[in-house]
């Protein structure tokens, strides 16, 4: 396209340089000829892009991501001339369209119309667009391109994949889920119950004896309380450009889902807790609440106010309850100073687990947590089923 405008240019100083020398109706005609070739052009990427529709449509706009979905555009030439050059850009930072190279053009003669299928995958959780972001547009003589953003673009709702994992290796290497792993606990609520009271968990709701007598009814426990997990997870931002934060976030949503999963299935009490606005906890024992901490994790926002440092600083607050026997952290920064706590934590008997996602070396950390503390690497973009 360089070189076209360039052999266009010296034609037209040429052709200047004729009329001026030696005039006459064929060095005048050539002159206008080449003057107006790059004004019909113009004229005719300008017509094209009043008159060129695209249209695009997606099974569904609430996706799992890495799960290719049904997805297809088509491209009209509704108007009375022909389309000479047509390219079409998709979004591909964040998701990317399966058998379709991006730099495919079309030629469209009047009443043609090419109809795509095909499949869209997400990359990462998240809200973002999908699908055409962008129209090339190029004249007969490819002198000039003229490129527009879609604006009835797609906003895809992207959920993080459900891992079903029934072994992971980092937990079974951790003793204390290895007593959990032969059995359920020793100690279970018995069949008697007492009147619900302000502060009782709501883990221990015998619903079936409430439902019965019109009133909550809570179950007794015998022996020492049993002893829970706390799975915490980071929603502070990091990074500025969705390149750079949204496989962190997707990595750290995927990887909680993977455990509280696992803690499900293997019937071991965990309770997840996230912080928004306000600290939120699921308690995983209760039917139902998991389905509700996947529901949220396609929702949950990440802003850069919601300091990890604080969601640390209320796990130690929940250390007075006393029924909490294991935090695992999920997170992808880390701070030496929270080491110091963390030791704390072990000092009074509390196993401290931390899943850092990050593709830093953390050999300096495990260092300063001198065994106690244990530090799990995961990888941005590391498969889980793998590094787990």
């Amino acid at each position: 396209m360089k070189y076209r405008k360039i052999i266009l240019g010296l034609l037209w100083i040429l052709s200047l340089v004729g009329i001026s020398f030696y005039g006459g109706a064929i060095s005048y005609g050539f002159f206008w000829a080449l003057t107006l070739v790059p004004i019909i052009s113009v004229v005719y990427i300008w017509v094209v892009f009043l008159q060129f529709r695209i249209y695009q449509e997606i099974e569904s706009r609430f996706v799992v991501c890495k799960q290719p979905v049904p997805y297809y555009f088509t491209l009209p030439n509704e108007s009375f001339f022909a389309f000479a050059k047509l390219s079409v850009k998709m979004y591909s930072g964040t998701s990317y369209v399966t058998d379709l190279p991006e730099t495919e053009s079309y030629e469209m003669l009047p009443g043609d119309s090419d109809t795509y299928h095909t499949k869209l995958i997400c990359k990462y959780r998240g809200e973002y667009e999908v699908g055409v972001k962008e129209v090339e547009i190029t004249d007969f003589l490819e002198l000039f391109r003229f490129r527009y953003r879609v604006k009835d673009s797609f906003r895809a709702i992207v959920f993080p994949r459900l891992l079903q994992m029934d072994e992971i290796k980092s937990l079974d290497d951790f003793a204390q889920f290895s007593m959990w792993e032969s059995m359920q606990q020793k100690e279970e609520p018995d069949v008697v119950t007492r009147d619900y009271v302000a502060g009782d968990s709501i883990k221990y709701m015998h619903w079936k004896v409430s439902a019965k007598e019109q009133k909550l009814k809570v179950r007794n426990l015998t022996g020492e309380r049993r002893k829970d997990v706390l799975l915490a997870y980071s929603t502070e931002r990091v990074g500025k450009m969705p390149e750079e934060y949204l496989p962190l976030e997707n990595q750290v949503l995927e990887l909680v889902l993977a455990l509280g999963n696992h803690f499900v299935q293997k019937k071991i009490p965990c309770t997840v807790l996230r912080r928004q606005q306000e600290m939120k906890e699921f308690h995983l024992e209760v039917p139902g609440i998991f389905d509700e901490l996947y529901q949220d994790s396609g929702k949950v926002d990440f802003e850069k106010g919601y300091s990890t440092a604080d969601l640390i600083q209320h796990m130690d607050m929940l250390k007075v309850k006393g029924n909490i026997s294991t935090y695992i952290l999920v997170t992808h920064k880390l701070e030496s100073e929270w080491l110091v706590l963390f030791q704390e934590w072990v000092n009074i008997g509390i196993k401290v687990l931390v899943y850092w996602v990050t593709d830093e070396d953390v050999e300096d950390y495990v260092r300063q947590a001198g065994g106690r503390i244990r530090i799990e690497r995961i990888p941005v973009e590391g498969n889980l089923e793998e590094v787990l």
